[in-house]
């Protein structure tokens, strides 16, 4: 087995070095520059591997993004971009057979990769490059120290590069709630019905919604979601109850302690809410079983009456036939929002690896990208493209990237094809002074900021910390059998109404596969990021 895996090892990597050059290496020569500035007089070069998206030019170097940083900074970038899973696997066996590139952009390591890569010496610590040769990054850091305690690992080293995307702060930013519930409020009208302020009003509405069939020949949906499924999951409502819930199952209360959201009595209360809504009839049968095509297209029939996602636009459109549902008072009047522990940070945009022989070329040209107009147009898109649609203007008397109308395209797929990702940093302080927020962001955030954050008691929440490679094991020892056992519980007792006979098995249970242990390891990675702030 081991030999036929050599085998098969050995011939990708022989197509990997051919897709770079027959024979050639895959990393660049020593140019022996030092105190670089921009741009540079030598002919000189990088090789970068990096991916795209589907829709994207083949040669990163056909987009306007990179046609003028060249021009910048005078440095040809040789890509070797791939597209989809084609990616992981040439990126993985680079690193395996050592015939890497200068560095990985859109690297997408996971934490333990790249702990992995970097105790095996395949990529470099980047502190003092930082230090050293990337002035705008420093800034950024020193703006919002918060993220280099986030890119630190445990043993003080820094080893990739990343992405940072301020919407909004605290208890306002965008990712504070994923699962917004819109209702019906065309349906309300016709009935001549409220909007829900309590739990029990909700199970009124959704009661005449059912009874009155208002999508017509028996299609009514009273409520759906997709169950454990991010955006779409109902866990909104559990907030009414107690703690609440949001997808990794755990907040930092006020004291800075760890406290998992699935122990809570509320969230036992919480689910019979759900039962009973079951057992009356008022959610979709398929909510626990659907994908989301399926989930899409009953939106797009109008037949919800409530419904969870990030952004009706997805499922519903843009009209006005939907609205966003405020959080509900529940049994004891408490009116509640639980925040999600998201953020706008990825840790592994950009990695230098060991062969690398052009540190500080490598490095100057890399923080080009955290330069505040560059990364505004990495993340979105550009401006001035006379071949593409363009998510920019630029004005040039407010030195200011606009964002333009999207006159019908979609988002997702007009910035796919233009932007370029990778290491970046949009603080929000730069909205007003470098750009403008994009208008459906800024849609969203009114939402939060009007209708969510004056509901969210809780005041932190848990950080994107790189934990330990021993860590990282136990946890995922762990949650292999612990979150599929939560999420498998509460979607049966939603539909069997046994949560109140089943619950002190359920934290019997909860406590031999580990939870005390994983909210342990939680805490003591928390405490130690605390200590580096």
């Amino acid at each position: 087995m081991k030999k036929l895996l050599s085998l098969v090892i050995g011939l990708v990597s022989l197509l990997l070095i051919s897709a770079c050059g027959d024979n050639e290496q895959s990393w660049s020569d020593d140019y022996g520059l030092e105190d670089i500035t921009f741009p540079v007089e030598e002919d000189v070069s990088l090789k970068i591997m990096t991916n795209s998206a589907a829709i994207a030019p083949d040669d990163p170097n056909d987009k306007l993004i990179f046609q003028r940083l060249e021009e910048e900074t005078g440095v040809h970038i040789e890509w070797l971009n791939f597209v989809g899973e084609t990616f992981d696997e040439r990126r993985n066996l680079a690193m395996a057979t050592g015939e890497m590139p200068d560095a990985i952009m859109n690297a997408n390591f996971s934490d333990y990769e790249l702990l992995n890569y970097a105790e095996d010496g395949a990529i470099i610590p980047l502190n003092d490059l930082i230090k050293n040769y990337m002035p705008n990054l420093r800034r950024v850091l020193e703006e919002a120290p918060q993220y280099e305690a986030m890119m630190t690992a445990p043993d003080g080293n820094i080893y990739a590069f990343p992405w940072i995307e301020e919407l909004g702060e605290g208890k306002e930013r965008i990712q504070a709630v994923e699962n917004f519930p819109w209702i019906n409020v065309e349906w309300l009208d016709e009935l001549g019905l409220d909007m829900p302020s309590t739990t029990d009003e909700l199970k009124e509405v959704l009661i005449a919604f059912r009874d009155h069939d208002m999508a017509g020949n028996g299609e009514t949906i009273p409520m759906s979601f997709i169950i454990n499924h991010g955006g779409e999951d109902p866990g909104f409502l559990f907030s009414s109850f107690g703690l609440g819930d949001n997808f990794d199952r755990m907040i930092v209360n006020g004291d800075h302690q760890v406290v998992s959201t699935v122990t809570d009595k509320g969230y036992k209360d919480a689910i019979n809410f759900m039962y009973e809504l079951y057992s009356e009839g008022l959610i979709d049968v398929e909510a626990f079983e659907h994908d989301w095509p399926t989930y899409v297209a009953k939106g797009q029939q109008g037949r919800y009456g409530l419904y969870f996602t990030w952004d009706k636009g997805n499922i519903t459109g843009m009209g006005d036939d939907y609205d966003l549902m405020g959080p509900l008072a529940g049994p004891d009047g408490r009116v509640h929002v639980t925040q999600t522990n998201a953020i706008g940070f990825h840790r592994q945009r950009m990695v230098i690896t060991s062969v690398n022989e052009n540190l500080e070329l490598t490095a100057k040209w890399i923080d080009q990208l955290y330069d505040p107009h560059q990364s505004v147009q990495n993340n979105w898109g550009t401006y001035g493209d006379d071949e593409k649609q363009n998510i920019f203007e630029f004005d040039e008397q407010a030195n200011m990237l606009r964002h333009l109308p999207l006159e019908g395209t979609a988002p997702v797929e007009l910035r796919e094809e233009t932007s370029v990702g990778g290491p970046l940093a949009i603080l929000d302080s730069y909205y007003g002074a470098v750009t403008t927020m994009p208008d459906d962001a800024a849609w969203r955030l009114e939402l939060m900021k009007d209708v969510m954050s004056p509901h969210m008691s809780d005041q932190h929440v848990y950080p994107n910390i790189l934990f330990s490679k021993d860590e990282l094991d136990r946890l995922s020892v762990i949650e292999a059998d612990l979150f599929p056992y939560i999420n498998r519980k509460r979607a049966e007792w939603m539909t069997n109404g046994q949560a109140d006979a089943e619950w002190e098995d359920y934290l019997l249970e909860l406590e031999r596969l580990g939870l005390n242990e994983w909210l342990d390891i939680k805490q003591e990675a928390y405490d130690r990021y605390l200590d580096m702030n």
